[in-house]
């Protein structure tokens, strides 16, 4: 064989192995991809009892409930609309986690429209700073040198 036709040869199996390693990236990202819902969209579309997802909002003042085990809690997830999704979780919170804060759960349905989570990851805003800094009395536009 000719060294062209061979660095042809070689260029196409290179061609293929990386359009193969594409395919499979995709193929394993589709089956762990997670979707996002807010409590309006539940309402809105039903429930997405065949698959894991994503449920977010602000958690309701009031809603959160402790259970005698310790790390089992129930709380009330809404938005800006009526709208709201019960919640229950066995684990340990994040320290953010509270009251009238936001929150993103990782879970799935039940047929009762209980979501059961897997995670919970609490949101901040944008003025959020730690409390290492703000023991120290820094403000946002001092700097830490």
């Amino acid at each position: 064989m000719k060294p062209k036709n061979q660095r042809l040869v070689l260029l196409l199996l290179a061609v293929v192995a990386v359009l193969g390693a594409v395919l499979l990236a995709m193929s394993a990202m589709r089956d762990q991809a997670s979707f996002f819902y807010a409590p309006a969209d539940v309402a809105r579309k039903g429930l997405p009892l065949d698959r894991a997802v994503r449920i977010g909002g602000m958690v309701r003042q009031g809603s959160i409930r402790r259970h005698a085990d310790g790390v089992t809690i129930d709380f009330v997830v809404g938005d800006d609309t009526p709208a709201t999704i019960p919640v229950l979780y066995t684990g340990i919170t994040p320290d953010l986690f509270q009251e009238n804060s936001g929150v993103v759960a990782e879970g799935r349905f039940r047929p009762d429209g209980t979501f059961v989570a897997s995670e919970i990851l609490a949101k901040h805003d944008e003025n959020y700073m730690p409390p290492q800094l703000g023991e120290r009395g820094l403000h946002k536009t001092e700097s830490l040198e």
